[in-house]
């Protein structure tokens, strides 16, 4: 068993591309091998990163003759792929398939008659009702229907059932989320999405109060046989308010809450749910609960924060799924700080001074991190040191512009 070698092989070409690419290359030293429409910054000139570009990655029948073919060539006695997508499309699209890639690959995934049930809101929000999950108070709208009474009072978060669908279909003025102050906006909102060619219902749901620093972001392994071995909260400090990136993390500090990660934990096992989950939640302070959005099927977009804090997340896939070893359950209490922008943009923009006076401390006690500070890829990699440095001065611009 020592002489396996390990190969990721990875869907997609953010951010959380290279987040965990930078986990299997801190872990095993390996390159992963990633795919993607289009080059991006986060992993363009990386030098852990084998990027390949195909514009038609995301249709099926290309997707999987790619993979297997990808699979075949890197075939050897010794040899595990692990496959891993790195947005929602494409783990929707390996778990679609899983059937066919498990042939060749490590699919560290959940079956499609689960993911059914928890990709589409409406569905997962029956869910959380049924196992005790907290979440938001939700009206469902169908498109045509007439406005009546959700239930609660303006202002309400609009955002769509089906996100991956919605994204498939991009217009003018498009948002992640949006929000209505009355019921001109609304029309307005749901018209303009409406007019595009999205069908699927809209999640109207009741607006929590509170900035950036009332949201947590949970992420949790489960193994083979659905048993969660980690468990990673979140306080988030400050997230992207460009209009496609509202609800991206931006800097976030782990923190330990064993009542609220004990019942998502029993959720988790209930539903014998296999592989990465990530939950956005916001705490409500009107009745001191937490409230979960979603779930999504796969390591956040800001997973290095677990990685970084002392969980590496390639070592779960690998110990679990190549060598079958028996985890302990690991929950990190310890505060440790992550973030994707500079700091003084988090000291400058975070309202909680408490939150920047802790952020401070960490950093002074050598406790944080940043997705892209690694030295084995910038070590004579002009071009990737470049890129961070014209990174950093734009999202600087970007938070002077749309974070007021």
């Amino acid at each position: 068993m020592d002489n396996i070698v390990i190969q990721p092989v990875l869907v997609g070409g953010d951010i959380n591309c290279y987040s965990v690419a930078r986990a299997y290359h801190e872990a095993y030293g390996v390159k992963s091998i990633a795919f993607g429409r289009y080059a991006l910054g986060a992993t363009k000139d990386s030098n852990i990163i084998d990027f390949r570009i195909d514009p038609r990655i995301t249709e099926e029948k290309e997707f999987i003759e790619v993979l297997l073919k990808t699979a075949d060539e890197l075939a050897a006695p010794n040899k595990k792929l692990i496959i891993m997508g790195c947005t929602d499309e494409y783990a929707e699209l390996i778990i679609d398939h899983k059937d066919v890639l498990k042939e060749k690959y490590i699919v560290p995934y959940i079956d499609s008659e689960l993911k059914d049930k928890l990709i589409e809101k409406e569905l997962f929000y029956e869910m959380c009702e049924e196992k005790g999950l907290d979440y938001p108070k939700t009206f469902i709208y169908s498109k045509g229907d007439k406005i009546e009474d959700f239930g609660f009072n303006y202002p309400v978060i609009i955002k769509p059932s089906d996100s991956v669908l919605y994204w498939q279909f991009p217009f003018e003025g498009m948002k992640k989320a949006y929000v209505a102050q009355d019921e001109n906006e609304f029309i307005e909102i749901t018209t303009a999405i409406y007019n595009g060619k999205y069908n699927k219902n809209l999640i109207i749901q009741d607006f929590i109060p509170g900035d950036d620093s009332h949201m947590r972001v949970l992420t949790c392994y489960s193994d083979q046989h659905g048993k969660v071995k980690m468990m990673c909260l979140g306080h988030v400090l400050l997230e992207e308010h460009t209009p496609k990136g509202i609800g991206n993390h931006a800097a976030i500090i782990t923190e330990y809450d064993e009542e609220l990660m004990k019942k998502f934990k029993a959720f988790l096992e209930d539903i014998n749910y296999t592989g990465f989950s990530n939950f956005d939640i916001k705490y409500d302070s009107r009745d001191n609960t937490y409230k979960v959005f979603e779930i999504n099927l796969r390591q956040g977009r800001s997973n290095y924060y677990v990685t970084s804090s002392g969980n590496n997340i390639a070592k779960y896939v690998v110990e679990d799924r190549v060598y079958n070893k028996e985890l302990d359950l690991k929950v990190q209490k310890d505060p440790f700080f992550w973030h994707v922008i500079p700091n003084n943009v988090v000291y400058k923009y975070v309202k909680d001074q408490a939150l920047v006076n802790k952020a401070k401390s960490l950093v002074s006690q050598g406790k944080s991190a940043t997705s892209f500070g690694y030295d084995k890829d910038l070590q004579g990699n002009f071009k990737r040191r470049w890129y961070i440095f014209l990174y950093n001065i734009n999202q600087m611009r970007k938070f002077k512009k749309y974070c007021k």
